[in-house]
């Protein structure tokens, strides 16, 4: 009986994947959190660049840009949960810190729109100050994190390094014409802004068809190996 009961086990231990084998099953099955994100992130980013160049009218209602960024950091913190869950904890700080800023940049199109914030609505020249130095310090706050967030992962594929640079010149851009009060600027912000929603679709179609069986796209050498 013992004799038996140890040839049996035996085998069972010969049929149980290793667990080199369990952890390649689980990678192949893991996704790419990118799928989620990308998409999501590009939303955000294409309704910026459409209000920064004039395109939507300024009657619109005080909750529907700020709507539209609030889903986009949601979409993209989905995606860095996601990579978190995997291990992916660079991938994952990136996401989350692009769906942080969009999820604030919402509150701030929303509380200011709405009057939320204390501005005052009595004095249109104090209104005017206010409103400026809330966006400006906003914007200042995060294009100092996202540059060093750039400068930090100058190691992954080159086409990320450009989306990143991408998006710390429209920020810059942003501010520039939030502090000069130039609409002209805002309209250069906004082109670049496009300029990096052009990456980001790019980033996107190649993922995708690389997960539907297709080849991927070239992302480029890192700037530093």
């Amino acid at each position: 009986m013992r004799r038996v009961m140890v040839v049996e086990n035996s085998e069972a231990l010969e049929t149980m994947p290793s667990a080199s084998d369990r952890n390649s099953a689980y990678t192949a099955a893991a996704g790419n959190p990118m799928l989620v994100a990308l998409p999501t992130f590009l939303v955000g980013s294409i309704t910026l660049g459409l209000w920064l160049i004039g395109y939507l009218p300024t009657a619109l209602p005080g909750g529907l840009v700020a709507g539209v960024f609030f889903a986009s950091g949601v979409g993209v913190i989905l995606g860095a949960a996601w990579a978190a869950r995997l291990g992916q904890s660079a991938v994952a700080g990136v996401l989350a810190t692009f769906g942080t800023f969009w999820l604030s940049f919402g509150v701030l199109v929303f509380g200011l729109v709405n009057g939320l914030f204390g501005v005052s609505t009595t004095d249109a020249a104090a209104a005017g100050s206010q409103v400026q130095s809330v966006q400006a310090t906003f914007l200042l706050s995060w294009l100092i994190v996202l540059v060093v967030m750039t400068l930090a992962t100058t190691r992954l594929p080159l086409a990320y390094t450009v989306l990143f640079v991408l998006v710390d010149i429209a920020l810059g851009l942003v501010l520039a014409g939030v502090l000069a009060a130039s609409s002209a600027l805002l309209v250069w912000g906004g082109i670049a802004v496009f300029g990096f929603c052009l990456v980001g679709a790019y980033l996107f179609y190649g993922a995708m068809s690389e997960e539907l069986g297709g080849s991927s796209a070239p992302l480029g050498s890192p700037l530093t190996q």
